[in-house]
């Protein structure tokens, strides 16, 4: 077995890319929108931070038990004054998956949007959901 030189450029660079490409510093001006789910008895909850959006601007769909959530907005603004015109473009666009529990019913979600906040609620099957306490008679 032979030696190997460190290379201390190359660490460096394997460094950077690695905390430099994390999946959740892409996309949405440079960040993924930040996500809280909850669960309680009866249904899942799922929040994203996502301000200065449209509800037109979100895609929401299942595809074989993943829930996919996305967005885009186009924004063009165009001033023309004497002699100059000035353009300015933005362009914000994001996807997120999630698999979602075999206890979720994947019928009965709902989406809303309110202040810059989407909020998904996947209710759970009724199998799922706690069974009240059942008293067994002593025979």
């Amino acid at each position: 077995m032979g030696l190997v030189r460190f290379n201390p450029n190359l660490a460096n660079r394997v460094f950077d890319e690695f905390f430099n490409n994390v999946p959740a510093r892409t996309n949405f001006s440079g960040t993924l929108p930040a996500v809280n789910v909850k669960e309680t008895e009866d249904d899942y909850a799922i929040e994203l931070a996502v301000p200065g959006l449209k509800k037109e601007d979100f895609k929401v769909e299942i595809n074989e038990g993943v829930l996919t959530i996305a967005a885009e907005r186009k924004t063009e603004n165009e001033e023309k004054k004497e002699g100059y015109t000035r353009r300015e473009f933005s362009f914000t666009n994001f996807t997120r998956r999630f698999t979602l529990p075999e206890t979720a019913d994947e019928k009965g979600i709902s989406a809303s949007y309110t202040d810059g906040i989407l909020v998904l609620n996947l209710p759970k099957k009724e199998e799922a959901k706690p069974q009240p306490a059942r008293l067994i008679e002593v025979g």
